[in-house]
Parts: structure tokens; sequence; C-alpha cells
């Protein structure tokens, strides 16, 4: 049976593989070579006086939850925020939205000399865990340094539940580690009470009440000179296999309209140049933002291929059909468009975010198609019928601002955390 200290043991046995590891992922760009330190425990910077609270989230989505939480933490005195993901693609992402007072770093691996060498120069007062990556060294070794955590934002899929129950050894001390858990829905919080959590809250999904995404407004006004009146529609954080779908069908439904624009983001922007490549083998005429590339007359697709400007495209496009959906991924994130006003399209694949969708189609504010050839109909369906987008807009707006005030509940909640208290010294 697995258990803390056998999981403990192996990574130990493991030590000689960890900057070989680094070093693979760093040649394939998913570590920044210039910050390969900090994944080994190694700050980039002194801690901050005063309180300080940590929050880990894997990636780019669990980062952007936390935001509007983020954003009234550093509001409490004397109190500085560290943020830790473990993706290239979130760091860059954070540099640029991340308030005064809170900061980012890498993760370090789950490695125990690593996570004691990041504890002792953090030593943070409470520590927050967001949504479902629990490594166990990290955060056992938070927890015997007498750390306050709990894990906001919780989400254990049935399948993810189903291999911890296979580790009872390991996931009951995990559990046993937080205060509490904030579950994003009552199937989550059923799911950490069976694996072992003991206090298990239904605060909301901090996803419903995450402020808009942001744009540039000169950006912006660039874009839609270049982009004019032409009829467009956007898929937004693609997959690999997903970009292809989206140059057939625009292939398909170029013939009915002739100067069509389809704008695709990819989730991950180094893959700019190969999306690129795809879509132009398939016939098509690519520009590439990455590359200064304009959107000219007679671009047919726009891949946008940078950090941090999703938030221009949503506004850029009125059709938004979610990436990770049109693949076995899970989905992507569909209250970020919706609080911009897109009309949203789904694939299958959206079990990610179940509880959002059930939202959505009880608000009528979702369109989903059942495979590639569905999505060509309905893109060009919607084309064709700006009232219906229009309706699909303002539906999924209000599916959105509906779920203000998780923020306030999950401050609440995390301000009666022991080291919070402003009286305590750092």
């Amino acid at each position: 049976m697995m258990t803390p200290g056998l999981y403990r043991l192996l990574t130990w046995m493991a030590t000689p593989l960890v900057r070989p590891l680094l070093e693979r992922r760093r040649r394939r760009g998913k570590e920044d070579a210039a910050r390969l330190n900090e994944r080994l425990g190694l700050a980039a910077r002194a801690r901050p006086d005063g309180r300080l609270i940590w929050l880990h989230g894997a990636s780019v989505g669990e980062a952007q939850s936390v935001l509007g939480l983020i954003r009234r933490l550093v509001e409490l005195p004397g109190l500085s925020v560290l943020l830790t993901t473990g993706t290239v693609t979130s760091a860059g992402l954070m540099a640029g939205r991340l308030p005064a007072g809170a900061f980012h770093q890498f993760v370090p691996v789950d490695h125990p000399a690593a996570v004691r060498r990041f504890l002792d120069h953090w030593r943070p007062d409470a520590a927050l865990w967001i949504e479902s990556e629990l490594w166990p060294n990290l955060v056992l070794e938070t927890a015997r340094r007498g750390v306050a955590m709990a894990l906001v934002n919780g989400r254990m899929s049935e399948a993810s539940a189903k291999g911890w129950r296979k580790r009872p050894g390991l996931i009951r001390p995990l559990m046993a580690a937080f205060r509490f858990v904030a579950a994003q829905s009552a199937a989550d919080g059923e799911r950490f009470r069976a694996l072992g959590a003991a206090d298990v809250r239904l605060l909301g999904n901090l996803k419903f009440d995450a402020p808009a995404l942001g744009a540039d407004a000169a950006a912006l006004a660039t874009l839609a000179a270049q982009a004019g009146e032409r009829p467009r529609w956007l898929l937004a954080s693609s997959h690999k296999g997903e970009e292809a779908q989206a140059g057939r069908a625009h292939a398909a439904l170029k013939a009915r309209w002739p100067d069509l624009l389809t704008l695709i983001v990819p989730r991950h922007p180094e893959r700019g140049e190969d999306v690129a490549a795809e879509l132009t083998e398939m016939g098509l005429a690519v520009a590439r933002r990455r590359a200064g590339e304009p959107i000219a007359a007679g671009t047919d697709i726009y891949v946008a291929d940078t950090i941090g400007e999703l938030g221009l495209f949503y506004r850029l496009s009125p059709i938004a059909a979610m990436g990770g959906s049109l693949v076995p991924h899970g989905g992507q994130n569909p209250l970020e468009p919706a609080r911009l006003g897109c009309a949203l399209v789904t694939g299958p694949h959206m079990g990610n975010f179940a509880e959002v969708m059930d939202s959505l189609r009880a608000g009528h504010a979702v369109a989903e198609v059942a495979d590639e050839a569905a999505l060509a109909t309905l893109i060009g369906d919607l084309l064709a019928d700006d009232a219906r987008v229009a309706a699909l807009g303002v539906a999924a707006a209000a599916v959105a601002v509906a779920g203000d005030g998780v923020v306030d509940r999950v401050l609440a909640a995390v301000r009666d955390l022991p080291g919070l208290d402003p009286r305590a010294g750092a």
C-alpha cells in the first residue's frame, strides 16, 4: 500500500532523475530556463515582510479562477500573496494580471529537498490549494510545519476519485491536512468526503465569480479595423486536433461566406507555429499574431499564439467555440466568454465544467454540437442569424453574473484560518 513514508522514500530514490527531467522539459518549452531553479525550491526573490498567504494551482485555469480572491486578499492589512503554478503559460499570464502585493513563483517539484528549500524560504502563514492538484510531499511537509491549509474551489472527478480510492493510505493523510475543503459542487464535495475530508463546505464555484478578462483597447481597435465587417467566429483555448476541425469547418463554410474569418487561440501558445503549418497544408491562408502578421483581406485563419490576450479575441468575435470540448479533454472555462456576452458553442467533451454547463443549459445560453460535421453546420446557422447570436450572448452573460458573491464567501472562510489574524506576527 502506498503511504506517505513510502512515497517520500520513492521520491528520494528518484533524486538523480530530477534535473535531467527538468532539462528535458526545458528543451520541449515546458520549463522557463531562466527560472529553472524555482522548480528546485530556490526562490527568485526575497520573502516580503509581514504575513504571507500561499496559493497553489496547477496552471492557467486554476490561477485565473482565484484572481478575484487574490485581489481581495491583498487588501487585508499586512498580507502578501504568493501564487505558485507549474506551467510556463500560467507564469507569463500571471505576470501581467496579479495585483500589487501578489507575485508568482514556480511550484517546486515534489521532491523532499526541493519542498524543504521552498518552505524554509517562504514560511507561509497559511496556504490555499486550488481545485485538485495534490502533491503529497508538498502538502504533508507544509502541514507538518503547522501551516493552516484549505482546499478551495475543490474539484474531484469520478475518474480521479477512483484513482485515489486505490491509494487510501496516501489520500486520507492528504485530506486530513486541510482545515476545510470548499468544493465546487455537491458531487465534488461527496467525493472529497468519501476520500477522508472531514469539513467539506459548498461555497460556490469561484469560476462563477471571476473578473472579466481584460483587453488592450488599442490592440482591439487595430484588429477590429483589420477584420472590418467580415463574418467571423473564434475557437478559444484549442487543443491538438481541434484546429484541424476548425480549418475544415472554415473550408466548408467559405463557399457561402467567401470573406469568412476564423480566429484560433491555442491553449498552449508555443504550438502556434505547428498549428499554422497544419492549417497551411490544408490550403488555407494563415496569419500568426506572434509573428507580427496582420489580418489581411485574404487571411482565412488568424492564429493568436500569444499569452494573455484571450479577452481581446472574445471581444473581437461574437461567436466563441470552446477548446478542449471537440476532443476528449474536458473543455475550457465557458464563463470567460459568457461574461463578455459571446454566443457559446461547445462540443461533447465538457466534463470539467459539468456544473457550469448545467447552468448554461438551464439558461438556454449554450449551443452544443456532437461532432465535427455538426460544428460546421451550427457555425453556419449562427453566422446567418444575428438575432440568435445576440440572444445566446445575453443569456450567457446572465448566467455568468448569477454566481457573483462566491469570492465573498470563500474570503470569509479563508480569513478564519489560523495565521491570518492581523495581530499575528510574520
